[in-house]
């Protein structure tokens, strides 16, 4: 196995910690559904990461990264949200268009290499989901948001990022304009999960609670910008 398939391995570890708040153990179950391979193939996988020192095993707990393993995640994550904020701002591609693309291109990819791609991209603090992008040194900015589903209504906010890589909801998202900065008011919340109602630019939009889920905002005006 090589170490790009790891590398990839440890970015979502660390993806799906991040996420989970205060909880470090990650499942292999859950681990095993967001790469979309069996349970069998992430435990290989795993052995091959506790034998790098990546990954600790605790019985009845799940697994956990240890330091070295988070730098070498951090690393990677760095490499693939520069990859994606090039192709976007300096290729032109669409943001649904590029996450498969960055895995590939991140995993080849050397540090100075993506200084300089964090160079011409005018040194970005996100990627175009409005994630943060870790620094040359292993760090991991901090990001104060909370899906939108858990805001109470009335609140003025912005959106902060999107937690999809879903290339038909991130076109449909920027079809409602539901990107990152964009400030939106949030008029009122159906009981039940029901649906969102929100104002965009004095324009009322609809959205389920699903779709709800998935953006992250913030108190308007709290959102660092990509660039």
């Amino acid at each position: 196995m090589n170490g790009t398939v790891m590398q990839e391995y440890l970015a979502e570890a660390y993806r799906i910690v991040h996420y989970q708040g205060n909880d470090p153990y990650i499942t292999t179950s859950a681990l095993a559904e967001r790469m979309n391979v069996t349970a069998p193939a992430v435990a290989a996988v795993v052995q091959r990461l506790k034998k790098r020192g990546w990954i600790e095993h605790e019985p009845y707990k799940g697994m956990r990264l240890t330091p070295l393993g988070e730098h070498q995640a951090l690393m990677s994550i760095r490499r693939h949200r520069l990859a994606e904020i090039f192709m976007v701002k300096v290729m032109g591609f669409g943001w649904h268009e590029v996450h498969d693309e960055a895995d590939a291109m991140g995993a080849v990819i050397s540090e100075k290499v993506a200084a300089q791609m964090e160079k011409m991209a005018g040194y970005p603090k996100r990627c175009p989901h409005g994630e943060p992008i870790p620094t040359a040194e292993g760090i991991m900015p901090e990001i104060h948001d909370e899906p939108l589903s858990d805001v109470e209504a009335p609140a003025t906010l912005q959106v902060s990022r999107v937690n999809t890589h879903d290339p038909e909801i991130l076109q449909y998202l920027a079809t409602l304009r539901l990107v990152p900065e964009q400030p939106i008011k949030l008029i009122s919340r159906a009981p039940f999960n029901g649906p969102l109602r929100l104002s965009l630019n004095g324009q009322e939009q609809v959205i389920g609670i699903e779709l709800a889920k998935i953006l992250r905002v913030s108190p308007a005006g709290n959102v660092s910008k990509a660039s």
